[in-house]
């Protein structure tokens, strides 16, 4: 078995890499394309980018951004911000991107991500999910860059979106984002049960254990982190970084 994979998941504002803390006060970080060399170095097994603003403000993906990201990337690409319509996820994959991540649009109309899965394939459709941890330990499911709350359980949705025919899930743990404090390994055992497809487990990632943490006791497929990989240091001062190939393996090492 391939060892589980792991990602930078970057954030776009405006075009500029940015990263929040629990979704809030984004904090500039640099060019998107520099980033990309970077990681391109270090061999990266797949980057994810998301534009938290498209959404909120009722904008198509930046396709022109996208065009220069692809041309730059020697690593599968997943985007996610402001996809509403099969015309723009078709002009996505064209411009080399593999995968496309469904958020809001997937809760407002399920049906989206089935018609998407039917178009292009299972494979090229994330369903991502954002989600609080409510009073009394119950989780709930938020869209709109985390603004909105749905009412939704985060185990009946991605059960919900796998039959739907997202063929991977990310699942996002908004009140550990940015903080480096591990994964929601709650949260992650709770979706990786109920479900069949890989899971991608995102917000909190500090150190490089936690990748074990969430694979062998979380059950995550994969794993994706922010703040980990921009950020050195207490003072988080902006390095753009990525654990090497033997730091993997030797956490890693028996989940696979």
């Amino acid at each position: 078995m391939l060892m589980p994979r792991v990602m930078p998941c970057l954030l776009l504002k405006d075009g500029s890499l940015v990263k929040t803390i629990k979704f809030k006060d984004p904090g500039y970080i640099g060019d998107p394309i520099n980033a990309i060399r970077i990681y391109n170095e270090k061999e990266v097994d797949e980057l994810i980018f998301l534009d938290i603003t498209a959404t909120i403000e009722n904008k198509r993906p930046p396709f022109k951004v996208l065009s220069e990201i692809a041309s730059e990337c020697f690593m599968p690409v997943a985007y996610g911000g402001g996809i509403r319509h099969l015309e723009d996820i078709q002009e996505i994959f064209s411009l080399g991107i593999e995968k496309v991540v469904i958020n809001t649009y997937a809760a407002e109309k399920p049906d989206f991500v089935r018609q998407a899965a039917d178009k292009f394939g299972t494979q090229s459709i994330v369903a991502s999910i954002d989600v609080r941890k409510k009073l009394l330990g119950r989780y709930e499911v938020y869209t709109q860059g985390g603004r909105k709350g749905t009412g939704l359980d985060p185990v009946a949705y991605a059960i919900q979106m796998q039959q739907q025919g997202a063929g991977e899930i990310m699942l996002t743990a908004i009140d550990r984002d940015g903080t480096q404090e591990g994964y929601d390994i709650e949260l992650l055992r709770k979706v990786t049960a109920a479900v069949d497809v890989p899971v991608i487990a995102c917000g909190g990632a500090g150190k490089v254990a936690d990748f074990c943490l969430a694979v062998k006791e979380g059950g995550a497929s994969a794993c994706a982190a922010g703040s980990m990989v921009v950020y050195y240091g207490r003072n988080r001062a902006v390095l753009i970084n990525f654990p090497t190939r033997a730091e993997l393996e030797a956490v890693l090492e028996g989940t696979y």
